[in-house]
């Protein structure tokens, strides 16, 4: 059976998703929280700090907001599935723990010739207040799957910056990141199973995409926002490449001039193979006190 084009448009059932304290902590340090330094980033990776209230990092809004993998898009090999860009947009700071009752739409399933890229949205919201908590848009791309003469999809603009970064940070992952972070609800194979891999074409299994952009996610909070969850507004980019535990992100920040509030960014490893491309990013000003 090809990809199922009848889900485009259609809303999903709701489904509800829970987490704990325990589940933000396990989180952070998932996508590098105090790495290298256990004695930094402590709001977001311990409870029980004396004068430091517990923190949500702003990336973890994608986890909750994660669509339901009950609507079944076709059969093919699982393995030919790579995750290809990811956005989401904050509506407040994520609370420590909560649920979420989450809708998902496929809004789309586009043609790219050699693989169908295949987005949907999702918004999640407070189960209990009905209060806006996160909306979502995810891409997979699917290799093999294209070809069925349908629409390459909408292509936003997006252009590197002709001048060096305003911020430029350098974060170590760990060779077993993705043992760390796969508890955090993706046990997708592809990223410890080497078998599984090399059906994927890969020669070792490859850290999860939404790690790198966990990690990705730190620095732009650190960078532009002041460590402070509520100034974090938005964020988007592409998958390029595949990163490997153990592999240096360098992640390049410009803040353009004439928009206060907005970034542009790129992720690449130590040898300068980008693997997020495409970064934007909104925060807010710090409160003037």
């Amino acid at each position: 059976m090809p990809l199922n084009h009848s889900l485009v448009g259609i809303p999903g059932q709701p489904a509800e998703r829970s987490w704990t304290s325990a589940d933000t902590l396990l989180y952070a340090v998932g996508v590098g929280a105090g790495l290298g330094d256990p004695l930094r980033e402590l709001e977001f990776t311990t409870e029980n700090s004396e004068g430091i209230e517990q923190k949500v990092l702003p990336t973890f809004g994608v986890l909750i907001a994660q669509p339901s993998r009950s609507r079944g898009l076709g059969d093919f090999d699982r393995a030919q599935i790579v995750h290809a860009e990811q956005a989401f947009e904050l509506h407040r700071p994520l609370p420590v723990e909560g649920t979420a009752r989450t809708v998902s739409t496929v809004t789309g399933m586009y043609d790219k010739g050699s693989g169908a890229l295949v987005v949907t949205e999702s918004t999640a919201v407070d189960a209990v207040t009905g209060e806006p908590l996160v909306t979502t848009r995810s891409g997979v791309f699917i290799r093999g799957e294209g070809g069925f003469s349908g629409d390459r999809g909408p292509s936003r603009p997006w252009r590197r910056p002709d001048r060096p970064a305003d911020h430029r940070v350098l974060l170590e992952t760990h060779p077993g990141q993705a043992l760390l972070y796969r508890l955090s609800g993706d046990r997708n194979p592809l990223h410890v199973d080497p078998k599984f891999a090399a059906r994927g074409g890969f020669v070792r299994p490859i850290l999860h995409g939404l790690c790198t952009y966990g990690f990705t996610g730190r620095a732009l909070l650190h960078a532009l926002c002041g460590s402070d969850p509520a100034r974090f507004g938005s964020m988007s980019g592409r998958f390029s490449r595949p990163v490997l535990p153990g592999d240096t992100l360098v992640v390049s920040i410009w803040v353009p001039e004439a928009g206060e509030g907005e970034a542009l960014f790129q992720t690449a490893t130590g040898d300068g193979t980008v693997v997020i491309d495409h970064g934007r990013m909104t925060f807010r000003p710090a409160p003037a006190y």
